[in-house]
């Protein structure tokens, strides 16, 4: 049951990126490579973190 709730909040995580990618592609061109490359950037890192944190766990076993 547990390892069902963790793949839950990797699709969740995965979920978010797609908003945040939706969300900030009407911010201004011209901050781009800024703001908006920085959101983008950190989240990404939530489903890549949690996607280690799963993989490191499934070693130890």
């Amino acid at each position: 049951m547990r390892e069902l709730q963790k793949i839950k909040v990797l699709e969740k995580a995965n979920k978010f990126v797609l908003e945040i990618y939706q969300v900030t592609k009407d911010f201004p061109k011209e901050e781009l490579w800024g703001i908006t490359n920085q959101i983008r950037r950190a989240s990404v890192s939530i489903p890549n973190n949690i996607a280690k944190m799963l993989n490191a766990e499934m070693l130890k076993c």
